[in-house]
């Protein structure tokens, strides 16, 4: 049995991991990859140490801290069940069952999804949720990106360098998220702002041929031609599999924690953006994962 056992292996677990080993804590981290949402973000302009990086370098330098600790995740792994009994949290995977004195979960987000006609169908076929991976796939075609924030400005920041035409559909009046992000996009020639846009439809049959849209301003049903459509809409926390009878999760299904990461059952601690903490940020998570891990040590010691 492991003292922690952290969940999740991005910027709140690594950062968590990195300080209870530096505690000789004997813990282990669990999780389907390295890096999980931080290796698909673009561009970083706004992580300390790094002038300019992007999602896929910065995780390269998370995991060299890994390596620099001897600390070796349990890759390929991810919690779908775990319970409680008296002092003891069992985890459970697709593969194996393990046991700790105490939790921290990093879990993270993934994307959400419009639940329209087409979308579910088309995924890997022009549907996207991720434009690092996908974008180099549409060099000189043209693409629409769904969604309001700064997760769609950047697609479309990035989409407009590989693709001939971008669309970016929202259901907004303008774009929202940082104004040099909104800035950039409209300075592309090639990007088109559509607002008041409502996605109704991705049309095609093998792949993506077109996408449908109510314009509210003229409330009309529109229709444009594209090769691909990318899903930028905002994140839901990787959270189901925490049991509903625990209380600790809100309306969003966000672990609700203190300033001390402590969730309201003794020994389960939380960080990163499966949490109900604003501003979902990398260096945010770093934050938290330190703080979850710090309070984690003080929890098993008053164990002793």
């Amino acid at each position: 049995m492991k003292q922690v056992i952290v969940l999740g292996a991005s910027a709140a677990g690594i950062s968590a991991g990195i300080y209870l080993k530096r505690a000789e804590i004997d813990f282990l981290i669990i999780s389907k990859d390295i890096g999980g949402e931080m290796l698909t973000s673009g561009i970083i302009e706004n992580y300390p140490g790094c002038e300019v990086t992007n999602g896929f370098e910065l995780t390269k330098k998370f995991e060299a801290n890994l390596k620099y600790y001897f600390i070796e995740p349990i890759l390929d792994e991810e919690a779908i069940k775990i319970e409680k009994n008296d002092k003891i949290f069992k985890v459970f995977t697709q593969k194996n069952t393990y046991q700790s004195k105490s939790l921290i979960i990093a879990t993270g987000s993934k994307p959400k999804t419009l639940n329209i006609p087409g979308e579910k169908e088309l995924k890997n076929k022009g549907v996207s949720y991720c434009t690092v991976c996908d974008g180099p796939l549409f060099k000189n075609k043209v693409v629409a990106v769904v969604g309001g924030g700064n997760s769609a400005n950047e697609a479309g920041i990035m989409l407009s360098e590989i693709a001939k035409k971008v669309y970016v559909i929202t259901k907004n009046e303008f774009m929202k998220g940082d104004k040099v992000l909104i800035q950039k996009l409209l300075s592309k020639e090639n990007v088109e702002l559509i607002t008041l846009g409502l996605t109704q439809e991705i049309i095609g049959k093998e792949k993506v041929e077109g996408i449908k849209f109510l314009d509210k301003k003229e409330n009309v049903i529109k229709e444009l031609a594209v090769d691909g459509v990318f899903i930028h809409i905002g994140m839901k926390p990787n959270s189901e599999f925490i049991p509903k009878e625990w209380n600790i999760l809100n309306e969003y299904n966000e672990i609700i924690v203190d300033k001390f990461m402590q969730t309201s059952i003794p020994g389960i601690f939380a960080a990163g953006d499966v949490t109900d903490v604003p501003f979902k940020q990398i260096g945010i998570a770093v934050g938290q994962g330190i703080t979850a891990a710090l309070s984690a040590i003080k929890y098993l010691r008053s164990l002793e």
